[in-house]
């Protein structure tokens, strides 16, 4: 009896210090906010290449526009990924021409993405250029700024901690009322939202500069 109780005490202590650990090493969102504008926002790392990436991005999507907030969208390409590094330097390219032709290209990544390789990356790429009227250069990023924005996301990531794509929070410009919540249940992902709106204070109006035409930050997707 007595050494099954002793069993049973090793037991609950080593899913308390697993707990603790899996707490201590959980991602770090506090520094994410909402974009100026915004009370709440949805802020996602992902990968073009991860299939539950593919998964989420319809979700967050329909999330947002329901409760008409903003999705804040970070590259994170996992290095074990043999093209979503490129992918995302697409995306970026096709951002620089509009924010909904981005957008669209991450979608129709994701829908094509279990036929997609390194070989004919390129191609779905080209196609979806032909079919929204958008030339490709032959010299996608020549100064490698696309790719250094992507690094710099990945370099955020690293930093907050994330460990899997997507890592999608919800964040609040309420200070330590409202500091993040990561969803880990996406089905319930429209009751964090709701609970983050009723915490979060006033939206901070955006303050363009003065004499200069008011513009989206790249990676601000807007719920339209």
């Amino acid at each position: 009896m007595n050494g099954n109780r002793t069993l049973l005490v090793v037991f609950f202590v080593f899913v308390f210090v697993f707990a603790f650990a899996a707490a201590a090493f959980a991602a770090d969102a506090s520094s994410l906010k909402p974009p100026a504008g915004a009370k709440v926002a949805i802020v996602v790392f992902e990968d073009l290449q991860c299939p539950d990436c593919a998964l989420a991005y319809p979700v967050v999507w329909e999330a947002a526009k329901a409760h008409n907030i903003p999705v804040v969208l970070h590259d994170f390409p996992l290095p074990l990924h043999n093209w979503s590094f490129r992918a995302a330097v697409y995306a970026r390219y096709f951002d620089t021409k509009s924010e909904k032709l981005g957008n669209d290209f991450r979608g129709y990544i994701y829908k094509n993405q279990r036929q997609i390789t390194p070989a004919n990356l390129q191609q779905y790429a080209q196609r979806f250029a032909d079919e929204n009227k958008t030339p490709v250069p032959f010299v996608l990023d020549p100064d490698s700024s696309l790719a250094g924005k992507i690094k710099q996301d990945y370099a955020m990531g690293q930093r907050i901690g994330l460990e899997h794509t997507p890592t999608i929070f919800i964040v609040g410009n309420g200070g330590a009322s409202t500091p993040f919540v990561e969803v880990t249940e996406r089905e319930k992902m429209g009751e964090i939202i709701d609970d983050m709106l009723k915490k979060a204070g006033p939206a901070a109006p955006a303050k363009p500069a003065a004499g200069a035409k008011k513009k989206t930050t790249k990676t601000v997707k807007k719920a339209s």
